[in-house]
């Protein structure tokens, strides 16, 4: 019961609360059911008979003390009360329940969101996307789900408890008798909790590589049906969703054969029980017909606690799965770093910066100046390092030697995140949201305002054709933007990068998939814009080479500043 106590610790005001309803609630039950014996005794009694065992003489007594004749209203009166007022707690304890559940799950999701956030870039680039959704969707369910079926467990445990002490003290021989009876039971099915909680293992195996799988074909839905080619993406899933299949088949088998199994076995013990308290040692009628409800009970909410922890076994593992990867992406999170802000105004200085991933050398000692308000264009062949040196400027990776200046303050010294707020990146991808212009613009940011997108969007040099659209700037752009021309993409995406005024914009080969007719209006706006910020631009296209202040060509781990002339004779070439 691991996993109860460390939802318990997790949330110990919540429990406590939960854990003293549901003690009532048994109080209540207890009380209900103890006065179910004297009035079978009353009407079954043929005359007028004293107590006849502890339980009815323990009641009589404690009435007979608050003035109160037993009789049978009265009995009736208080099995119904408690009836009502156990239900009143079981529903107080079911709300807590699910209140509870929406936090583990919230909390778990919002954990793991701040985890991934603030781990390392090394870390998140080897991560799957797929994996990450599934995380945040399906094992949060799953876990929270986990959470809601221990409790469960722990109240169906407080049922049994109250009815297990009122049978002993009815008849303690026969309760033993019953409950070795059960424990034998319970032994013989536990092999069927054991298979559920390895389906439930397999499950959370399955659905992460699932929905791994499954965002990487619907993000490449295109290619294959351009190339009809659609069998091969279903193809593609057919594994992980047959062996998905095949653990919830065996989860199903071994829930109903649970199912089937206790009821049989139990119904067997009790009336086998049944017949020796009648026949054997003569019991009568009253006490066995209330012996077979309280002991009957009893069973019934073990073989319930049975069912509730073997369904939590299944749910329990995505739990576990899901604590692994926030612990470690919070094991990976960024290296503290500076406090000092900056104000770019002169330059970004690289001095003698090296960088290696692993073994791979990407820039060695390279050395140049992105001077502030002007266009500064690194081009070279691919995985020269051009996107290196943006990342590195970002700050989502760290030279292994030199260092790399803002306005002479190291980097190192910088507060980041404050650093990176002065940053618009516009990335090679179009990577827009299935939503409306203005959102892909502000990204929701409540502290941008309509008027805000409209002004970077004309920045951006997207005003007109964003009028244009049905619903202006209200109108949806379609799944990654495919309702719009790659140049109108590209604008937003620069819209996207300006609303929030930055100091430094960075493109990382921004126009490259572009026509040059529409290239060369984006590289128009962005000499306009430079009066105002300064531009990094990594890039595999001339046009972006010919309007740049300054240019370096990257090749052999160095680096070289060129005229622009050689830069596009060299691209054109």
């Amino acid at each position: 019961m691991q996993l109860l106590k460390t939802f318990v610790r997790n949330y110990p005001w919540q429990s406590l609360i939960l854990v003293v309803a549901l003690l009532l609630s048994g109080v209540a039950d207890g009380i209900g059911l103890s006065a179910l014996l004297p009035t079978l005794e009353l009407a079954l009694a043929s005359g007028d008979a004293g107590p006849t065992n502890d339980i009815t003489q323990l009641l009589s007594n404690t009435m007979n003390q608050l003035g109160i004749t037993p009789t049978l209203g009265v009995l009736l009166s208080i099995i119904l009360s408690a009836i009502v007022v156990k239900n009143i707690l079981v529903f107080l304890a079911n709300q807590r329940i699910g209140y509870i559940s929406a936090d583990v799950a919230t909390g778990l999701r919002m954990s793991l969101l701040r985890a991934v956030i603030a781990s390392r870039w090394e870390f998140f680039t080897h991560q799957s996307s797929g994996a990450l959704a599934n995380s945040m969707a399906t094992e949060a369910w799953r876990a929270s789900n986990a959470y809601v079926f221990g409790v469960r467990v722990l109240a169906t445990s407080v049922e049994a408890s109250v009815y297990f002490a009122i049978a002993l003290i009815a008849s303690w021989q026969a309760t033993l008798l019953c409950i070795l009876a059960g424990g034998l039971v319970f032994s013989i099915s536990h092999v069927l909790v054991r298979m559920a909680r390895r389906a439930g293992d397999r499950q959370t195996k399955w659905y992460r590589a699932l929905l791994s799988s499954l965002t990487d074909v619907l993000s490449s839905v295109k290619t294959f049906k351009s190339m009809g080619r659609d069998r091969v993406a279903e193809e593609v899933l057919t594994f992980e969703t047959q062996k998905l299949r095949s653990a919830l088949r065996r989860e199903a088998v071994s829930q109903a054969g649970l199912e089937s199994a206790q009821e049989s076995l139990l119904a067997g013990v009790i009336v086998i029980g049944i017949y020796v308290a009648l026949v054997v040692f003569d019991v009568g009628l009253a006490i066995v017909t209330f012996m077979v409800l309280v002991l009957g009970q009893t069973l019934k909410r073990v073989s319930k606690v049975q069912k509730l922890y073997q369904t939590m076994t299944t749910f329990e593992s995505a739990y576990w799965a899901l604590d692994r990867t926030i612990a470690e992406a919070t094991r990976a999170a960024e290296a503290p770093t500076g406090a000092r802000t900056v104000e770019l105004e002169r330059a970004i200085v690289f001095d003698r910066v090296s960088f290696a991933f692993g073994t791979n050398t990407i820039l060695d000692d390279v050395s140049l100046e992105i001077p502030a308000r002007h266009i500064t264009c690194l081009v070279g062949d691919s995985g020269a390092g051009k996107t290196t040196v943006a990342d590195l400027v970002i700050g989502l990776i760290r030279p292994d030697r030199g260092e790399i200046r803002i306005d002479d303050v190291p980097l190192a010294e910088i507060e980041l995140r404050a650093w990176r707020q002065r940053i618009g990146y516009v990335p090679q991808d179009n990577l827009l949201l299935h939503d409306s212009v203005l959102k892909n613009v502000t990204l929701g940011d409540p502290t941008l305002t309509e008027d805000d997108a409209r002004a970077a969007l004309a920045a951006a040099g997207a005003e007109a054709f964003v009028e244009r659209l049905p619903e202006g700037i209200h109108a949806l752009v379609g799944e990654r933007g495919t309702r719009l021309s790659g140049g109108q993409r590209q604008r937003i995406m620069i819209a996207r990068a300006l609303v929030h005024h930055p100091q430094l914009l960075i493109l990382d080969e921004a126009t490259s998939a572009l026509d040059a007719e529409t290239e060369a209006g984006i590289c128009a706006t962005l000499k306009s814009l430079s009066a105002e910020l300064t531009i990094l631009a990594v890039s595999h296209q001339p046009a972006l080479a010919e309007v740049a202040d300054r240019v370096y060509r990257l090749r052999a781990k160095r680096i070289e500043r060129i005229s622009n002339r050689a830069a596009t004779t060299a691209m054109r070439a």
